[in-house]
């Protein structure tokens, strides 16, 4: 049944996000948008969309009235990944099983695809602002904050220094609260913003998605030294080429897989409280389960 149901919000999002980012013709610039496309539609997990669009099914809002804010959420997100892999950032040659953006079109050409990702994101957002809905800016600025510089922006400048030296604990969960863990929450907060709910009721799912996006980085950190590259679809011992500390190289390999049960565990709970309110939280009780147990 969740397989089942994730395919559902898959095949709302897969055609919405490329009819949302069209094709260019390249005598009008169209060799950005064409490395955008590469990027944007190369698959993946699709997460932030889906949370986006599970959490308005949990509150019983239409899930159509989330489909421009999800786009805009997969779009920022792919942007980061492009921008991430550059060589001044993470340096890497391979996502989604395949070659990156850079390696694919160059490095300028990644640089402008991504910024059109960024940019195309909020004339999506923008341009469903027509009904002149007090819940869709909300949304938005929710999305935008996550996306800036006190979200996701900051969590990659603190990335970056700290590469080369050991971080104190409270300094990794700073970290990844803002480099993974805003665009894991925004997607959930702006639902609720969507939906209208209370602020006590915004509080259980924002606890949730906190937690999920910490247990999704956790995650991240063990895969790099577990997995294979093949089955990840990215490079693999990143971490460790960099020098970075993370949740395996801060506890080491076993503690770091308690730390995650530990989130899930708290993600859960909190979703406990908000099905306490009447709503069906089955689906983002699997989602947690699905990404506890996730090889890739």
């Amino acid at each position: 049944m969740f397989e089942l149901q994730y395919k559902a919000y898959l095949d709302l999002i897969e055609p919405y996000l490329a009819k949302a980012f069209p094709a260019q013709e390249k005598a009008w610039g169209g060799d950005v948008v064409q490395a955008a496309r590469y990027s944007l539609l190369s698959g993946g997990k699709r997460i932030r969309p889906v949370l986006a669009l599970a959490t308005m099914d949990c509150l019983g809002a239409d899930l159509v009235l989330a489909l421009p804010c999800s786009a805009a959420l997969e779009m920022i997100h792919t942007y980061s990944l492009v921008h991430d892999d550059l060589p001044c950032m993470d340096d890497d040659d391979l996502r989604r099983g395949r070659p990156t953006c850079h390696k694919q079109f160059g490095e300028a050409l990644a640089v402008l695809a991504g910024d059109a990702l960024l940019n195309r994101a909020f004339e999506v957002m923008l341009d469903d602002m027509t009904s002149g809905c007090q819940n869709k800016v909300e949304a938005a600025r929710i999305i935008a904050q996550a996306a800036g510089s006190s979200g996701m922006i900051a969590g990659q400048t603190l990335d970056l220094q700290a590469e080369g030296r050991i971080i104190a604990p409270d300094e990794l969960v700073r970290l990844h609260s803002l480099k993974t863990g805003q665009l894991i929450l925004a997607p959930v907060l702006a639902a609720c913003a969507l939906a209208g709910v209370s602020a006590e009721v915004t509080a259980h799912f924002k606890a949730y998605a906190e937690n999920l996006g910490l247990a999704f980085q956790i995650q991240d950190d063990i895969l790099d030294v577990t997995a294979t590259e093949k089955k990840l679809g990215k490079s693999t011992g990143k971490d460790q080429r960099d020098q970075k500390s993370t949740y395996v190289t801060l506890y080491g390999l076993e503690k770091a897989q308690d730390k995650l049960k530990e989130a899930t565990l708290k993600a859960k709970a909190a979703l406990q409280a908000a099905t306490g309110c009447g709503y069906n939280t089955t689906f983002l009780q699997e989602l947690a389960d699905f990404l506890l147990q996730r090889d890739h």
